[in-house]
């Protein structure tokens, strides 16, 4: 947490920094253009110098009592002075914040795109294990149909074991065709077996 602070002043310095160059600018214009310099700078630096006068009378007790005490007037060298600074600063200031909200909404832009990816992976993996329900469920009525085509052939050839078996005996009596009748008898065992 301990880094945080001198970065902070590191930053305030950078703006002060930045900021003189444009505040020479400012003033540079101020004093060629009489527009700019009562419509744009002056008017900013007599309303802070007014709020900060105000203040400090406030803080030592002097303004209270009587609210039409005089604010002494700015010189227009020091007005143009600290409406220089102010909108140096200001624009210094007004870029950062547009840094700043381009970085926040790029960021939510992000969060959003990720989170659309996210929902859009566990849709997909929905699908999926849909699918594969369904194709489950269509291998299991597959394999109950093969168990059953299986017992109704066994019982098939179990009823026509039984009706071997039949004529075997009554074939025993007969005498030759008794060897036609094991070998026939044995084979359908082997396929009830297999």
């Amino acid at each position: 947490m301990a880094p945080i602070f001198p970065l902070a002043k590191l930053a305030f310095l950078f703006v002060k920094q930045v900021a003189r160059p444009l505040a020479s600018s400012i003033k540079r214009k101020a004093v060629r253009s009489v527009l700019f310099k009562e419509k744009i700078c002056l008017p900013p630096a007599r309303l802070y110098h007014w709020c900060e006068v105000r203040m400090k009378m406030y803080v030592m007790n002097l303004g209270r009592s009587s609210q039409g005490s005089t604010i002494p007037r700015l010189s227009e060298e020091a007005a143009i002075e600290l409406g220089a600074n102010l909108l140096g600063e200001g624009v210094i200031f007004g870029i950062a914040v547009a840094i700043l909200g381009y970085e926040v909404v790029r960021q939510k832009e992000k969060e959003r795109k990720k989170e659309q990816d996210e929902s859009d992976f566990i849709i997909s993996l929905e699908q999926r294990i849909n699918d594969l329900a369904f194709a489950n469920e269509e291998l299991d009525t597959k394999v109950r149909e093969l168990t059953r085509n299986m017992y109704a052939t066994q019982h098939q050839l179990q009823i026509q074991g039984a009706t071997l078996q039949m004529k075997a005996h009554e074939g025993q009596a007969g005498g030759a065709s008794s060897g036609n009748l094991t070998r026939a008898l044995v084979e359908a065992k082997n396929k009830i077996s297999s």
